[in-house]
């Protein structure tokens, strides 16, 4: 490699190397023992949970199935998650009978509904064991079983043309109450305006580490003879 300009093209590998240095920094623990990545995530994880907190919107909304009864047949397909599902539906009050494939389940919508919203609830504000006590499993175990049940309860009540209910449980009682639940298990939520510094620092330092490194590129590029010019449209 043929250096035509010394002086930018060590400025560049300079830039580089302190690049480099900085990155392999950020790998190491030293970020409450975490590296730098991981700290980053839990931070803008615990800024968003305040945000995501939609179960008492969800809570409301079930007021509306309070007393509608539904007879279903779930995981005719998924033989292996019947006794699991059988665990959670019978300690809330659900009926669970054996059917050909699967179970048939029966009882109060609404019940249901809010069983399952109020288990998303406790594993939002970390009191897992609840769960834990009451099913006999990890609580992270029996979310995911709440999951894949309420998913088949959507799907049988789509097959029975029962599609108000369906709807709401696939947007509302799946998406914002278990989904955001099992995500943020463990995560203490923070206001934004309490690490604002924090949050402005990390923004910052993404900006100026991408032109870090643009620019050590551009210097080393410079100093090996490589430029970047405009091209001339050729005249016919």
């Amino acid at each position: 490699m043929i250096v035509r300009n010394r002086k930018v093209f060590y400025q560049g590998l300079i830039l580089a190397m302190g690049f480099v240095a900085v990155l392999y920094y950020m790998f190491t623990p030293s970020f409450n023992g975490v590296n730098a990545f991981h700290a980053s995530d839990d931070l803008f994880n615990s800024i968003s949970k305040g945000s995501t907190y939609y179960i008492p919107q969800v809570k409301e909304g079930i007021k509306k199935y309070d007393g509608k009864l539904f007879e279903l047949t779930i995981f005719s397909d998924d033989e292996k998650m019947v006794p699991y599902a059988s665990t959670l539906l019978s300690a809330n009050g659900i009926t669970v009978s054996d059917a050909a494939k699967g179970i048939k389940i029966s009882g109060d919508l609404g019940v249901l509904m809010t069983k399952v919203t109020d288990d998303s609830d406790a594993m939002f504000k970390n009191n897992g064991q609840v769960l834990v006590q009451k099913y006999g499993m990890d609580e992270k175990q029996a979310m995911y079983v709440w999951w894949l049940t309420m998913k088949e309860v959507k799907s049988a009540l789509d097959q029975q043309k029962v599609f108000a209910p369906a709807t709401f449980i696939d947007k509302n009682v799946v998406k914002r109450a278990i989904e955001v639940g099992y995500n943020y298990y463990g995560i203490e939520g923070q206001a934004a305006a309490d690490r604002w510094g924090t949050i402005a620092f990390s923004l910052v330092f993404y900006v100026v580490y991408t032109m870090w490194w643009g620019y050590a590129i551009f210097f080393m590029f410079e100093g090996v003879g490589l430029e970047m010019t405009s091209s001339r449209k050729k005249e016919m």
